[in-house]
């Protein structure tokens, strides 16, 4: 995949760059997360895997940009997104969830952009799962 950076980098190289705070924006950030998981839990009852991956993890990533706005940052990168909630957030998100953000938005890449991967029950079940899981906890956050 690609290639690890840091936080700094991804400030550096304008992959995460610094505008006003906005509760506003991280409100209707995290109102669209819970939307698309509502999305995600249709179509993970109507069996269609990859559809609920894919809308899963733009939930999660919806509700992690929540934080963002609200910060005062905005990003051109998923994996600079998950960089940020490592270096700011580590201590207050549950011990293993940055690793699985970073295990969830490599999966969704590969099913979105590889041609052989598809998603199977399980994983859709588990990615619909955190991001259950994942809002509420964005959302005691951001309030």
């Amino acid at each position: 995949m690609s290639t690890l950076i840091d936080l700094n980098e991804c400030l550096s190289r304008g992959l995460i760059r610094k505008y006003t705070p906005s509760k506003e924006q991280a409100q209707a950030s995290l109102n669209k997360a819970k939307t698309l998981l509502s999305e995600a839990e249709g179509d993970l009852q109507d069996k269609r895997y990859n559809s609920a991956m894919l809308v899963g993890y733009v939930s999660i990533l919806n509700a992690s940009r929540a934080i963002l706005f609200r910060d005062g940052y905005r990003e051109k990168s998923h994996m600079c997104i998950v960089r940020y909630l490592e270096a700011k957030y580590k201590n207050k998100l549950p011990e293993g969830y940055i690793k699985l953000l970073d295990h969830y938005r490599e999966t969704r890449h590969e099913i979105q952009y590889g041609t052989e991967q598809f998603a199977e029950e399980q994983g859709a079940k588990e990615i619909v799962e955190f991001a259950r899981k994942y809002v509420k906890i964005i959302e005691g956050i951001i309030d």
